[in-house]
């Protein structure tokens, strides 16, 4: 049986060889809270055991975000970090691969006044444009993984004694990312292959429409022409394989823009800002959210819908079958990263150029041409149940099941 450490040690392995792929020369980013230097410090030796040039770590503290939102004046969150986002722009312009270690809090934010959170997500956002527009292209390799912090292991597993919490938590992660096998980089490339089939076969329908049908959602939503189902492992811009989150279970593409209408309701919490959102619904006309309603986190919501004109429409739509691995853990993360993986899901914002054939190459404007949503935010919000169905709609109206009862027809 793997000890802790074992484990830990086959995480960091994945994260490096699997996730961002490093390839030797090559400069690896480490974003990370500093509760996780345990894992940080595996992964920078990970890193340089592939070959990295350098590895250039990025800690933060959960306490001192706190403070500044609590205490720094108004115009603090107006001003835009044009040193960070330059810094980043220029390392991935030069090929550098990026980690994100998240342990975040979900509750972290809660009380704070909602327009310095959205000030601050707004001003961020515009600033790290064209970073995003790099990572949106799969110019660069990126990943993002989880460390298992005291608070987050506390809002997953309140009703368990203290001193078991991080450990509940640490086992849950290690089983999700396959960690916890003797051969996790093996265990996943068949992980992959068989996501990649599932994509396979839905580029080979080339569905015009998704009709989404569950309690409190009846969701059309048009494909542009052209566009393309992937799965997370993707080719950056020199043809390396990288595997963007561990865990992942979804096949995704690009909605049309303007070819969203009906209502969808979510299914699970969505932690957004460091607040929760909960039991919420959004619905479309031509694409765009017309009506908005939320039982938990309203303001945060609307903050959120609000961010900028290209945050009213959606940028991606995800299938994950509800009998998955994650779902079937009966386990709520609280944190994207692990709830999508769970739950079909559909993302606020803006669209992966990849899933359009050619988009990688195209300039804002003609990915805009082609249907495309563009924004300086994407939140995936999750809105797959167990009486989920999908239809897949042709161009010739021809109707097929894609998914009956939650899971893949």
């Amino acid at each position: 049986m793997l000890t802790f450490q074992q484990k830990l040690e086959r995480y960091a392995e994945l994260a490096v060889k699997v996730g961002v792929n490093l390839q030797p020369g090559q400069v690896l980013v480490v974003n990370a809270m500093i509760d996780s230097a345990e894992l940080v410090r595996l992964v920078v030796r990970k890193a340089y055991e592939a070959g990295a040039k350098h590895v250039k770590v990025n800690y933060s503290d959960e306490q001192v975000n706190r403070l500044r939102f609590d205490l720094a004046p108004d115009e603090d969150f107006l001003t835009p970090p044009t040193y960070y986002a330059e810094e980043m722009t220029e390392l991935a312009g030069n090929g550098a691969a990026f980690m994100t270690i998240l342990s975040s809090n979900p509750d972290l934010l809660k009380g704070v006044q909602p327009e310095r959170v959205s000030n601050f997500q707004r001003t961020f956002g515009a600033a790290m444009a064209t970073y995003r527009r790099y990572q949106q292209a799969d110019k660069m390799s990126w990943t993002g993984l989880a460390f298992a912090s005291p608070d987050w292991a506390a809002k997953v597993f309140p009703d368990e004694p203290q001193d078991q919490q991080v450990k509940l938590l640490w086992d849950a992660i290690f089983e999700a990312v396959r960690a916890d096998q003797e051969d996790p980089v093996a265990a996943w490339e068949q992980h992959i292959n068989k996501l990649q089939k599932k994509s396979d076969e839905l580029n080979r329908k080339k569905y015009h429409k998704l009709h989404f049908t569950a309690e409190g959602t009846d969701l059309v939503i048009e494909l542009p022409p052209g566009h393309i189902w992937a799965q997370a492992g993707s080719l950056n811009e020199k043809g390396d394989r990288f595997v963007a989150n561990i865990p992942t279970e979804e096949v995704f593409t690009a909605p049309l823009k303007t070819g969203v209408h009906g209502t969808v309701r979510s299914t699970k919490p969505l932690s957004y800002g460091g607040n929760i959102i909960n039991n919420f619904s959004l619905t479309f006309e031509e694409g765009r959210i017309v009506h908005y309603a939320a039982e938990e986190g309203y303001d945060t919501l609307k903050r959120l819908i609000e961010m900028d004109e290209g945050s009213r429409y959606l940028g991606e739509v995800a299938l994950v079958p509800f009998d998955s691995p994650i779902s079937n853990s009966g386990i709520l993360y609280y944190t994207t990263l692990f709830d999508e993986n769970a739950s079909c899901h559909l993302a606020i914002g803006s669209a992966y150029a990849f899933n359009l054939e050619g988009g990688k190459t195209m300039s804002p404007e003609e990915l805009a041409e082609h249907g495309l949503n563009a924004s300086i935010t994407h939140v995936d919000f999750m809105m797959g149940s167990k009486d989920l169905s999908i239809t897949g709609i042709t161009k010739e109206g021809l109707e097929e099941p894609i998914f009956i009862n939650g899971n893949w027809a």
